[in-house]
């Protein structure tokens, strides 16, 4: 029984193979690390086996796994999980680029009591080396629709990870595409996160596999992690349904508290109409971030400690909304010829998504890199 198992799902990697093993290797050595290194291989037509079957003579903690059917990096990952002969499993890609060197951090972290630790690009300290422009706008568009699901981990679909057997055990997993992490977030059982930062290197040998498949397929994972929390209400994703519903019905809530002030304030009390509609509008701003602060984020510590704080930052993010609903109607109305009831509708949609997105990764973040709870 190993401490550690390094997984390392392979295809075409002739070029990077002999390397990332040999860069594995002294890192054991190095760190006393008692650990196996798991090469996961997609049946490779080039002599990526052949390469692994020659190390294997001399490196005996060094196993192969070659799949004949069902082609992908995610089922690689997830054979992997099965193959492994440690309790703990660290995801690694073969191209080098991802850190090595991280390793020992990564296992330390686990031992802390971490149930997963990534391996973040997009946390301080982070960052992506030689990368086009197209693929990092795939990159952060993918990350987007992740923190969605997720909003307090940076970087839920990164491919360098580690995590605990008891994670993955009896998850559900329907691994497809590239973005196994996100399965692993999305139907693991764990309570805790913990992010690292490293900064990727896009691979200096071979061509990168990224395709519209993959764009696909990862777009079908986010809507199947999403179906999933559907029925499984104490996931980390359900929670954050939950609160976003909570945040809309707080919304409603808003929108009778300004009309009803706005009434008041312009037929009773006689108030001018720039006047009223400033005092209706900041109050139920802030009947929005009483109900918000007390009902829809009451649970757990936040980065912003005191009250005022918060009031102060889903000040700022209001306003953000609202010229965002302003630009939006103005513009599709005045120079698109949009009918002004539907461009406002758009405009209070998008005013809305910024507003929740916003102020539950600002205003009510949580603090330190404890994450809810995941029960299944």
């Amino acid at each position: 029984m190993y401490d550690l198992t390094v997984i390392i799902p392979t295809f075409k990697e002739e070029s990077n193979i002999g390397t990332i093993i040999k860069a594995v290797d002294a890192v054991f050595l190095q760190n006393r690390i008692n650990g196996e290194i798991l090469i996961v291989d997609d049946n490779s037509p080039d002599r990526t086996i052949e390469l692994v079957r020659e190390m294997q003579k001399t490196l005996p903690y060094l196993s192969l796994a070659v799949r004949i059917e069902d082609p992908g990096l995610s089922q690689s990952v997830v054979e992997g999980f099965r193959r492994a002969q440690s309790d703990i499993f660290l995801v690694i890609d073969a191209d080098l680029s991802h850190p090595p060197e991280h390793i020992p951090l990564m296992l330390a972290e686990i031992r802390a009591g971490n149930d997963i630790v990534i391996g973040s690009r997009y946390m301080e300290g982070g960052g992506i080396k030689k990368w086009p422009l197209k693929r990092r706008i795939i990159s952060l568009g993918a990350t987007f629709l992740g923190r969605l699901l997720f909003p307090e981990i940076h970087d839920p679909v990164s491919g360098f990870f580690a995590v605990k057997r008891g994670v993955v055990d009896h998850a559900p997993l329907r691994p497809r595409g590239y973005k196994i992490l996100l399965e692993v977030l999305g139907k693991g059982t764990w309570h805790t996160v913990k992010e690292i930062p490293f900064e990727f290197v896009d691979r200096a040998i071979g061509s990168s596999k990224l395709g519209w498949r993959t764009i696909i397929e990862y777009a079908a994972q986010v809507l199947d992690n999403a179906r999933f929390s559907w029925n499984h209400h104490g996931s980390v994703v359900w929670q954050e349904w939950v609160k976003l519903f909570r945040f809309g019905i707080v919304g409603l809530t808003g929108i009778i508290v300004n009309e009803g002030l706005l009434i008041y304030l312009r037929s009773y009390a006689q108030f001018a109409l720039p006047v009223a509609s400033i005092i209706s509008i900041e109050l139920s701003i802030l009947s929005n971030f009483i109900l918000n602060d007390s009902w829809t984020f009451k649970t757990g510590q936040h980065a912003l400690p005191h009250w005022w704080q918060r009031l102060l930052s889903f000040q700022v993010v209001s306003l953000g909304g609202a010229a965002i609903n302003f630009v939006i109607l103005n513009a599709l109305a005045l120079y698109v010829g949009v009918d002004y009831r539907v461009a406002n509708i758009l405009g209070i949609v998008v005013a809305f998504a910024w507003n929740f997105l916003v102020n539950r990764r600002v205003t009510w973040k949580k603090s330190g890199q404890v994450v809810p709870s995941q029960e299944k």
